[in-house]
């Protein structure tokens, strides 16, 4: 009786002891407790003053996000927790991944440290090389991120 109650309270579904999990991929050097915030130079696109926050639900994209962000820094990635709403990165959805595959988003409030992925296998050199030609050519096109 308890638990058909508890599936009607939930649409139907049982309650679950998963939350969803977001990652955030830097060479910024940070502690649980700290919070990202916007408004530091951006990794990507013009690199002025950055609007919003990243944060992915797949550590594959989280890695790119180490991997290509600016600095001298290690590759960090973050478990990270909203403190507000989040809403898709429109640079990797809308047109170019109908979807979001990429479980991108973005937001102008900031994400709470909650840990740390200290295991995690990169990308190839050569993938990574890829990627950042490809973003400099886009640069030298004019065509910059949706973001800035």
């Amino acid at each position: 009786m308890e638990q058909h109650k508890n599936e009607q309270q939930t649409g139907g579904q049982g309650p679950t002891p998963f939350a969803q999990s977001y990652f955030h991929g830097t060479k910024a050097d940070l502690n649980v407790g700290d919070l990202i915030a916007a408004g530091f130079n951006s990794n990507f696109g013009q690199r002025k003053n950055a609007k919003y926050i990243f944060l992915t639900a797949t550590l594959d994209a989280a890695i790119w996000g180490a991997e290509l962000a600016i600095g001298a820094g290690r590759e960090r990635i973050y478990v990270v927790e909203p403190t507000g709403p989040i809403e898709d990165d429109p640079d990797l959805t809308d047109k170019k991944f109908p979807g979001n595959p990429t479980k991108s988003y973005r937001s102008t409030h900031p994400f709470k440290v909650i840990g740390e992925v200290t295991v995690w296998q990169g990308h190839a050199p050569e993938q990574v090389k890829a990627m950042k030609d490809g973003l400099e050519r886009l640069k030298e096109q004019g065509i910059h991120s949706l973001n800035d």
